[in-house]
């Protein structure tokens, strides 16, 4: 009984709406690791569609888009590790930080920014690489 008090007193100091605050994150999350996940499968037709609009754009053909990455985006296309950093929601765009080990090993901050869509969805819209630099040793 008092475990179910516990977890009333919980939820009443959480409300429901500070979950859906955290909605588009936890989709964002989502769909990075499903392109991630189509690149290690060498699947292009499924990395082509977490691509935005205007991603598209620039890159009318799931080839086009996959050469792009795989010339560019080494660390995305063939991550050693990664892990979700900060994020940043605006407006219907969220902002993900993810940090990457490279196939080199080096490491890499990769921005995802990613937009909600006309229809409710949300897709990558542009990937800024950043070189981390080392940490102190541990």
């Amino acid at each position: 009984m008092k475990m179910l008090a516990a977890v009333f007193l919980c939820v009443s100091l959480f409300p429901l709406s500070n979950a859906r605050a955290d909605e588009p994150v936890d989709t964002v999350q989502g769909i990075i690791q499903g392109q991630i996940t189509a690149f290690l499968n060498d699947d292009a037709k499924t990395a082509y569609s977490f691509a935005s609009p205007t991603i598209r754009g620039k890159f009318p053909t799931e080839d086009a888009f996959f050469d792009m990455v795989k010339k560019g985006y080494a660390p995305v296309y063939r991550p050693g590790n990664f892990a979700f950093g900060r994020f940043k929601v605006a407006d219907d765009t969220v902002v993900q930080e993810v940090l990457i080990s490279g196939p080199d090993g080096k490491d890499w901050t990769a921005l995802y920014q990613v937009v909600k869509q006309p229809d409710g969805s949300y897709k990558i819209n542009g990937v800024h690489m950043v070189r981390t630099a080392p940490g102190p040793e541990i």
